[in-house]
């Protein structure tokens, strides 16, 4: 019990710092860099403008998804009971925190259970991490986690640079693609691997792909950082040498865009892309260059904090933004959004053009 209390002072200090602190990555998303092409004559009647999509066998009114954030005390309790209750409310999706906290005291599943309490229809990932792999967690676990919240689907949280910098953190790797895969073809629900802020390479996406995994959440670098919260965490504890390492990393990683346009590219993966999108025209280019839907995280834990009518409200108007941009560039649902043109400027296209992507791909199509 005594290591599951520290775990538990780690989350609710991560929320804390989260919140107080500044652990926004100095670089952007790539969006920036992403332009879409206004249509004057779109053709389609904004009344009839149709976000819903499908993902992982569900049914979402707009391809959206609160991000996991926390669980495990307490306070997380409330806070899941919040997003998951507004989750419902609009038809969005949502994915919980790192659930090893109630593998290893049953007693907090509570707040991991209340998700699915709330959101009885909508799309629930589950979360098991990379490091606990490692450490000789497998099927039996990563079941215990989707039955848990009765998930739709089990992300699998890669976090490599924060354990690095986490004062004590769980820094053995190995092997664990192979235990990745044995958890794909153990489970009847899909696998989402899942980055903590740093993106996924194309590279590791096809090797992922090839272990049975059927999707990818990217957080690319344009978010929260990690490093930044360890960081914070080491300065406060005294520990001068993670405490450097989190400030030297703040912004280690690959831009969400180009990890999008990397990983959509090079694989037939369903893709969520999350690490900074924060509007609904991030969320529609997103979507034009290859998500299947959106994550966003910590702009919906500050509204959850305020409470459910904020957060009700914030969620409204990123919707409303989205449907209001697919109407603008003439698209009259979810697919027709996926086929619009858009340009790819700046750093993005040069670090895309280094990498062997193309991207021209995009402006040409009609």
């Amino acid at each position: 019990m005594k290591e599951v209390g520290g775990i538990e002072k780690r989350k609710q200090r991560h929320i804390r710092l989260s919140l107080e602190e500044n652990v926004q990555a100095d670089i952007g998303t790539g969006f920036e860099d992403v332009r879409l092409i206004h249509r004057a004559l779109p053709e389609i009647d904004l009344d009839e403008v149709d976000t819903e999509t499908e993902l992982f066998g569900r049914r979402l009114a707009s391809p959206l998804i609160i991000s996991a954030i926390t669980g495990g005390t307490d306070y997380a309790k409330e806070l899941n009971s919040i997003l998951a209750s507004v989750a419902e409310e609009m038809g969005i999706g949502i994915g919980v925190g790192s659930q090893r906290i109630a593998i290893e005291d049953p007693s907090v599943e509570h707040t991991f259970g209340v998700v699915r309490e709330k959101a009885p229809s909508s799309l629930v990932i589950a979360n098991i991490g990379c490091p606990q792999l490692s450490l000789g967690w497998g099927p039996d676990e990563a079941r215990r986690c989707v039955e848990m919240v009765k998930a739709d689907a089990l992300a699998i949280h890669m976090n490599p640079l924060q354990e690095a910098v986490q004062v004590g953190g769980d820094t053995n790797y190995n092997d664990v693609l192979k235990k990745v895969g044995e958890i794909a073809s153990s489970l009847d629900t899909p696998v989402v691997m899942k980055e903590t802020g740093c993106g996924i390479s194309y590279e590791d996406a096809i090797k992922m792909e090839a272990a049975g995994v059927a999707g990818l959440e990217l957080s690319g670098v344009g978010g929260t950082s990690w490093a930044a919260v360890e960081h914070h965490i080491a300065k406060e504890e005294g520990k001068g040498d993670q405490e450097y390492l989190g400030e030297a990393l703040w912004n280690w990683g690959i831009p969400t865009a180009i990890s999008l346009v990397e990983t959509h590219k090079s694989t037939n993966l369903k893709i969520i892309a999350s690490g900074g999108l924060r509007t609904g025209v991030e969320m529609a280019k997103a979507i034009v260059l290859g998500a299947d839907a959106v994550g966003i995280a910590k702009p919906f834990l500050e509204k959850a904090v305020e409470g459910p009518d904020a957060l009700r409200e914030h969620v409204k108007n990123i919707l409303l933004e989205f449907r209001t941009v697919m109407f603008l560039v003439g698209a009259k649902d979810v697919e027709a959004l996926r086929k619009v043109p858009a340009l790819i400027l700046g750093r993005t296209a040069e670090w895309l053009r280094l990498r062997g992507f193309d991207p021209e791909d995009y402006s040409l199509r009609e």
